[in-house]
């Protein structure tokens, strides 16, 4: 183990066995570690430990002052922003790209874990045959071309979360490159469609994640003072990625935030990956330039992380297109540099994390433990063949049926309706809707009924369509009755309510009620 990884290891795992105090324990680590390691000072958890008080001396270093610009708008009327977005997927694969262990979140850290996802000397990665097939599926769905020959590399950088010392990665020859993804702006911004270019798909493996906490259990056995320690969870490392790199083709925040709304409703759609961001499963990497207007040359860039919703990253990139047109005005040019920013939720603005890397500095080089990947054509139609309707095509196809664009997006877009229950939600409201309608009930009336009080009892009960009693052929049964007069609208509204909180059948409760004469009463009153 390096040092910063032995040192907790001895503090942890040896101290209860000794049974002696913190104190005691401090000083027989530090005299076993100068027999094993003569002349080298036992400092190593000034590595990875430091006091509250040190760390925001050191953000206060880090961090620009730079104060809140003024509203976009005012300034977009002379620039143009430049947006493109590397989105990481993980896969939910059984296991890890390379390695047999399983991964789920939240498991106590380095619980799952072993010498190949470690790093260890001699372990040798394994591709997990998973991962291609989440990839060609992802490729296909974003109308990319597949690359029949592909090959893994190594990127090679130091953090402490990279126990290798290297991410196994693709760089020159992706599986897929060249797409384009379909995107339906929300009508309270305008609406209209876009299409937004795919530059390339490649696998890799994710890192592991470092842990801030002021944990007692995490107390270091010599420290004297409160500390905030920093610890390695490893659990993560190995775990399959699929990064998605788009053209430069958004130019505001909303579009931006929709691109990734929409990428996050396809590898759902797909089964690749569940796209929660709050677990980290979705990751949005955004670089952000601005030019003046008619200017062809792309300004320089910056990259913002950190964005854990959608409605941040839009915030972020407004935040960012302003600070940087703000700094145009101000004839400050070179003060945009080539950086990594972080969005700050709380101060609502982007600070400076790092000096962004060049493609120079990972050294990449073909990774020489893994062979290349090979593809058939008959195994990517076998592929092609099983991929279901996809959200885009599912929305053409309302739109043809005579539906608003309203209708259209709320039928095929709702993952962001109920972002508390699961994630096929907006699966299931399709599928009820299409078999609603393939009985023979009016597509209108059912995109009503759906959206209006089937959705509320859903939002205020926080259950999914397919929680609720109600069927998708009691409800075309149900359209049917009023449609014909048998029931009045009033009385179908009882039954829907009743139907959804205890089920049954229409015409059963019609004639357990007797529905049919009040009803009749009823159309008789309203006339």
């Amino acid at each position: 183990f390096k040092n910063q990884f032995f040192a907790p290891f001895w503090s942890k795992i040896l101290a209860p066995l000794l049974n002696v105090s913190c104190m005691r324990l401090s000083s027989v680590a530090e005299a076993f570690w100068s027999k094993i390691n003569p002349g080298h000072k036992f400092s190593v958890f000034v590595l990875i430990t430091q006091t509250a008080t040190q760390e925001k001396e050191q953000t206060k270093l880090k961090v620009s002052t730079q104060s809140q610009p003024k509203a976009v708008d005012k300034f977009l009327k002379d620039f143009e922003a430049v947006i493109g977005i590397e989105t990481h997927v993980q896969l939910s694969t059984l296991t890890k790209a390379f390695c047999s262990c399983p991964y789920n979140y939240g498991s106590p850290p380095n619980t799952s874990v072993c010498p190949v996802c470690m790093g260890l000397p001699g372990a040798l990665p394994v591709l997990n045959s998973k991962v291609i097939e989440c990839a060609v599926r992802v490729g296909l769905a974003l109308n990319c071309k597949l690359s029949l020959n592909s090959k893994f590399d190594r990127k090679q950088y130091f953090y402490p979360d990279l126990p290798k010392g290297y991410q196994i990665s693709q760089f020159d020859v992706p599986i897929a490159s060249g797409g384009y993804l379909d995107v339906d702006l929300p009508l309270e911004y305008g609406g209209g469609h876009r299409k937004f270019g795919i530059t390339r798909v490649h696998m890799e493996e994710d890192a592991g994640k470092l842990l801030h906490t002021d944990d007692p259990l995490f107390q270091i056995a010599y420290s004297y003072s409160y500390q905030m320690h920093h610890i390695v969870d490893l659990n993560r490392a190995g775990v399959p990625l699929l990064e998605i790199v788009s053209e430069p083709d958004m130019r505001t925040g909303i579009e931006a935030a929709e691109y990734a709304a929409e990428l996050q409703r396809l590898v759902r759609y797909l089964g690749v990956g569940n796209g929660n961001m709050q677990e980290g499963s979705l990751r949005c990497d955004v670089n952000i330039s601005v030019r003046p207007i008619g200017q062809l040359e792309f300004g320089t860039k910056v990259e913002i992380k950190n964005l854990n919703s959608f409605s941040s990253m839009s915030r972020a990139i407004d935040y960012e297109i302003s600070r940087q047109v703000e700094l145009h005005n101000q004839g400050q040019i070179d003060q945009i540099v080539q950086e990594t920013r972080l969005w700050e939720e709380g101060a609502q603005k982007t600070v400076t994390m790092r000096k962004k890397e060049g493609l120079a500095d990972y050294r990449y080089f073909p990774e020489p433990d893994l062979p290349g990947v090979t593809l058939t054509e008959e195994y990517v139609d076998s592929i092609r063949e099983s991929l279901p309707e996809l959200p885009e095509d599912k929305r053409r196809r309302y739109e043809k049926m005579g539906l608003s664009m309203q209708d259209v997006l709320f039928l095929a877009n709702d993952i962001n309706k109920y972002p508390e229950t699961t994630d096929n939600c907006m699966f299931q409201i399709a599928d009820f809707f299409d078999t609603t309608t393939a009985g023979g009930a009016d597509i209108k009336l059912a995109a009503n009924w759906i959206m209006g009080d089937i959705a509320a009892y859903m939002k205020n009960e926080k259950v999914t369509i397919n929680e609720i009693k109600l069927t998708p052929q009691e409800l075309g049964e149900l359209i049917a009755s009023i449609k014909d007069e048998t029931i009045s609208g009033k009385i179908g509204k009882e039954i829907l309510f009743e139907l959804i909180a205890k089920g049954g059948t229409v015409k059963g409760l019609i004639k357990e009620k007797d529905l049919i004469q009040a009803s009749r009463l009823a159309i008789l009153q309203e006339l």
